[in-house]
């Protein structure tokens, strides 16, 4: 097979996971919205401080499996709710976050999403992130650019960081990471035109890749809340790494990501003494 062939071979594999991916997520998203009426009589409880989990999570994650078992049976799911340790270092495996912003969720707050990507043999082939309460898709394949609802999306072109806006996540979970996270806090504010935290990280990298965010940061995520958002901001022409400015290991991971220019910016102020 040449080069050629291998390439066209991989770039129509990619395409097929993102339908599957994207039916999954789309069929998610519509359980989600079905029940947000009534989301003061939905069950929830605490996994840890200010990190909850309600039946709809479970239940979206259902609703996902059910379409990746029926597509790709035997396909790996690292899964927030249900296979958080699985292992996608080999075959087709998906990276799911079935609620995403469930906070939000659970306070009528419209931001959260249903994020899924696809790796073939541990690299990105295809991610789909669902704005729930707007119906947006974001789509991208490896090689194949990144889309909103069809559309080509693209990173924003600003390159002075007092006219940037920036993404960023609170460090909710890991709070002995706070002091850290304040400093570089203050550090960004003093030299940029705002910051923004809505509490989908999801969707904060699709915004990176839009251009509505110039670059983003968070202290720790996990795989399942960026594996799709990062190949939505790489395939539409920005850079994401950890705060080293090593790759994403799909292990929880700090994560910096924007356009070319924004992100070397960020990532040295966020290192700065």
């Amino acid at each position: 097979m040449s080069a050629i062939d291998a390439g066209q071979r991989r770039c129509r594999e990619c395409r097929e996971l993102l339908l599957i991916a994207t039916t999954a997520a789309r069929e998610a998203a519509a359980l989600i919205r079905e029940r947000a009426p009534a989301v003061g009589s939905i069950e929830w409880r605490k996994k840890g401080p200010a990190d909850f989990v309600s039946d709809v999570d479970t239940a979206a994650e259902h609703a996902i499996r059910a379409v990746l078992d029926r597509e790709i049976p035997g396909a790996t799911v690292l899964g927030e709710e249900m296979s958080p340790n699985a292992s996608v270092d080999a075959g087709v495996a998906f990276v799911v976050d079935p609620l995403d912003g469930t906070t939000n969720f659970l306070h009528g707050y419209p931001a959260y999403a249903v994020s899924i990507a696809a790796l073939a043999d541990g690299q990105l082939a295809a991610g789909v992130i669902v704005n729930v309460p707007t119906g947006d898709v974001y789509a991208a394949t490896a090689g194949g650019g990144a889309t909103r609802n069809g559309e080509p999306l693209s990173v924003s072109a600003i390159d002075e960081p007092a006219l940037a806006l920036i993404g960023t996540g609170f460090p909710f979970k890991d709070l002995h990471q706070l002091d850290r996270y304040q400093q570089q806090f203050a550090a960004i504010t003093r030299r940029t035109a705002g910051l923004r935290r809505a509490g989908s990280a999801a969707l904060d990298l699709a915004d990176v890749a839009g251009g509505r965010f110039d670059a983003f940061w968070e202290l720790r995520l996990a795989p399942w809340d960026y594996a799709a958002g990062a190949l939505l901001v790489r395939e539409a022409g920005g850079v994401v790494t950890d705060l080293s400015g090593a790759d994403l290991p799909f292990t929880p991971s700090s994560v910096v990501a924007g356009n070319p220019a924004m992100h070397a910016w960020l990532l040295r102020a966020l290192n700065e003494p």
